[in-house]
């Protein structure tokens, strides 16, 4: 029992992470980029395509095989058809993240409850709880990075086991840059070291060499997939290379300033997040300066760094989320013990920031039967959500009325873990397109009309994934390779009309079918042409 209770916040971490994660997993459709993810680990299992991965049997070295090779292990253990499977690798690895965050929090010498609170505001924080349901690559190389930089701080903070905590550090700098390149050393560990300097300072003389052997272990370990491939592959290598190189600088551009909403990404706690950035007004209510300026630090260096690529993405704001959640909790530990003797101008900024959350909450129970499009075979989903919404809404305005802040914030977790375990099915009600058709009926097509099927050109990953099997590609890289068989069945773009017939210009076409994934039908703006494909059955 005292053991338990030595380790009960990470127990209670642990448990809050996985409550939030787990419930229906499945739950949510694959998007085009846990598709890539699942393909490559299908054909690393089915076509042994361990080293050299592959999505629809062409090459796939645009993501490093870290992500892929767990997911294809959960694949081998709960089947392929295990949606919830293979979703379980991201979930550790998100769970790994905040454990880390927790054990790092204490680095800081935070106390074991703040460095809780920590771990709490980072699984609630809605690009984290929701990248954990999304096996794709980003969740793996940050969590990885936590941990690398978990053992760096040891190596520079502490004069014991220099050896082995730069070996660790090196080892996950290493499996880190295995999962998605060196995302996370621009977007993590370059901030880190650079809000570590202008903090606390490198005592260089004594660990120098040290820091050597964390940097050359992490890159041998982080090179040797792209060596061997390059190497084993170099055509298809140097293509994608350029290709990827290029969409940095041309792809998905933004300007400069499109990162500074930063603080919106972390969901429920946008007001309190902005707040502990004000260090003007924090300077003087931490308990460690120190260390509340170098998270604070360590975050704005992150989205100036990720501001400074042209490419931008939302979701490449994920790393800034890690130091954010800490930099926060030094103003959820001010309220925890100073709640009860605020300035008038104080409470009334922590009443807006969690009383709106409250109202939230308690208007909830109430409108979602008027944003639902249906409620039928939802009712018990929205009966219980609507009660614990209202019950956490009126705990958490209530206990800001008493000056229990502690309610406060618990209620708050509560309200988040309510929403997923209880309100996350309420997604079906949103949902529903009458014109859906899945790709795995195209196999019943196959097999009453004696044909193969392929597709023209521009592979929809989500539909490959559905339909269980690659779907070869007519035109690919400007090459064009007709199919032997006199008679066969194709996949095309609605768009690629005119380039079908010009393909085929001397072969007999009658469209048979539209295969339609959008799970919202056509008058929706979040309908996607590319999920749509019409089914020809082109003859000599």
């Amino acid at each position: 029992m005292k053991e338990l209770l030595h380790h009960k916040y990470p127990l209670l971490l642990l448990a809050v992470s996985l409550t939030l994660l787990l419930p229906h997993l499945d739950i949510i459709y694959v998007n085009i980029m846990e598709a890539r993810n699942f393909i490559t680990a299908r054909e690393m299992v089915t076509n042994n395509n361990w080293l050299l991965t592959t999505i629809n049997n062409l090459p796939r070295y645009e993501k490093p095989p870290l992500p892929t090779w767990l997911t294809a292990l959960a694949g081998i253990l709960f089947g392929f058809d295990s949606l919830f499977g293979l979703r379980l690798p991201v979930v550790f690895a998100t769970v790994f993240l905040v454990l880390m965050s927790y054990k790092f929090s204490k680095n800081l010498e935070l106390t074991k409850k703040q460095s809780f609170q920590n771990g709490l505001l980072l699984i609630t924080s809605f690009y984290i709880f929701f990248g954990g349901r999304d096996n794709q690559w980003d969740m793996y190389t940050h969590s990885f990075m936590m941990a690398s930089l978990y053992f760096l701080w040891k190596l520079l903070q502490e004069d014991s086991a220099k050896a082995k905590n730069a070996i660790l550090s090196g080892l996950f700098f290493g499996l880190s840059f295995l999962s998605k390149g060196p995302i996370s050393l621009y977007a993590l560990f370059l901030p880190f070291l650079i809000a570590y300097g202008f903090t606390y300072g490198f005592k260089v003389r004594s660990r120098w060499h040290y820091g050597i052997l964390v940097l050359a272990l992490g890159t041998a370990i982080g090179l040797s997939w792209p060596l061997y491939v390059r190497f084993a592959d170099p055509e298809s290598f140097l293509e994608t290379t350029t290709r990827e190189a290029s969409r940095w600088a041309s792809y998905n551009t933004r300007p400069f300033f499109y990162y500074w909403s930063f603080f919106t990404q972390s969901g429920i706690w946008t007001i309190p997040s902005l707040i502990a950035l004000l260090y003007p007004y924090m300077k003087t209510r931490v308990t460690n300066l120190k260390a509340y300026r170098f998270t604070l630090f360590w975050t704005l260096a992150s989205v100036i760094l990720l501001s400074l690529i042209p490419e931008k993405k939302s979701r490449y704001l994920l790393p800034v989320l890690i130091p954010m959640a800490l930099n926060t909790g030094f103003y959820i530990e001010y309220l925890f013990e100073k709640f009860k003797t605020l300035t008038k101008n104080e409470k009334r900024m922590a009443y807006f920031a969690f009383g709106l959350i409250g109202i939230i909450a308690v208007a909830l129970s109430f409108i979602l039967p008027f944003i639902l499009k249906t409620l039928n075979g939802f009712w018990l989903w929205y009966v219980l959500v609507a009660i614990a919404s209202l019950v956490c809404g009126i705990i958490i305005i209530r206990s800001l009325l008493k000056n229990n802040f502690g309610k406060v914030f618990y209620s708050i977790i509560a309200f988040q873990i309510c929403i997923m375990v209880f309100g996350l099915p309420l997604i079906g009600a949103f949902l529903g397109n009458p014109d859906y058709y899945s790709p795995q009926k195209l196999h019943v097509v196959k097999a009453k009309e004696h044909i193969e099927i392929y597709d023209l050109q521009n592979y929809c990953p989500e539909m490959i994934w559905e339909y269980g099997e690659p779907i070869p590609l007519i035109i690919n890289n400007g090459k064009i390779k007709i199919p032997k068989e006199n008679r066969f069945g194709l996949l095309v773009n609605i768009d690629d009309t005119t380039r079908l017939r010009e393909t085929f210009k001397d072969y007999k076409i009658e469209k048979l079918l539209t295969v339609d994934m959008n799970p919202v039908p056509k008058s929706k703006k979040s309908h996607k042409k590319r999920l749509e494909r019409d089914f020809y059955i082109v003859s000599r």
